[in-house]
């Protein structure tokens, strides 16, 4: 089979929105952390900790994911990671291109037995 575009650029895109969202949740992390030194308010690490460490965990399988369809490897794996970088915050709308394009390139993608 031909090689196109899509499994390509949803890769990139899964990666652009993991690398995003790892950032973006370390950054909600440390302010927790740096609030709660600041304005001596306990609770407030704790609430940013259960908005920015899923936002980490889900930039990561993002950016796994983005990695296996450059690879074209294993097509689940490719659009569990488009999901996960649809559902990042900042950048849902690249999400939703990821999951379209993988979803198109699936013939590309190494059979299971291979």
């Amino acid at each position: 089979m031909e090689k196109t575009w899509k499994p390509t650029t949803a890769g990139i895109l899964s990666i652009i929105c993991g690398t995003w969202g790892v950032s973006s949740g370390a950054v909600i992390v440390v302010l927790g952390g740096s609030i709660t030194w600041m304005v001596d308010v306990p609770f407030a690490a704790k609430i940013l900790g259960l908005v920015g460490i899923p936002m980490i965990v889900l930039g990561t399988v993002a950016i796994v994911g983005g990695v296996y369809a450059l690879k074209r490897r294993v097509w689940g794996l490719a659009l569990a990671g488009a999901i996960c970088a649809f559902i990042v915050p900042p950048a849902f709308v690249l999400g939703i291109l990821a999951i379209i394009f993988v979803v198109m390139g699936k013939g590309e993608f190494e059979p299971k037995n291979a």
